[in-house]
């Protein structure tokens, strides 16, 4: 029997943060720089997929592991786990703020802040 998917991004914020405390993660306190340091790691293993010549694309079976998937898409998708966890646990409305922040970003010039890149 599978369990229905969340919907919303509120819904999966709250599906992954109970997940991660039924599986132990929140046990004890982690400072936010521990914490920002995990979203940054889950980013510089995608990059070391690229570096290994994976495609941006491909997600392929760990060989040791079987189920485990890997490459770029998946650990950009860790990343993306991680963070509404930590928002859940610090009661940060996630949905609400990229509502917000989207409608705001909507209000700015072309390349805003003379940024190269």
């Amino acid at each position: 029997m599978s369990q229905e998917q969340p919907q919303t991004i509120q819904e999966w914020q709250d599906a992954i943060h109970t997940w991660a405390i039924g599986k132990g993660w929140w046990d004890k306190e982690r400072s936010f720089g521990e914490l920002c340091a995990l979203f940054h790691s889950e980013i510089s293993e995608a990059f070391e997929e690229y570096r290994t010549h994976h495609g941006l694309a491909e997600v392929y079976e760990n060989p040791d592991k079987p189920g485990k998937l890997e490459g770029i898409p998946v650990e950009l998708a860790d990343a993306v786990i991680r963070i509404p966890d930590f928002c859940a646990h610090e009661g940060i409305n996630l949905q609400d703020i990229l509502e917000r922040k989207h409608a705001y970003n909507h209000t700015r010039p072309y390349r805003h802040g003379d940024k190269a890149a």
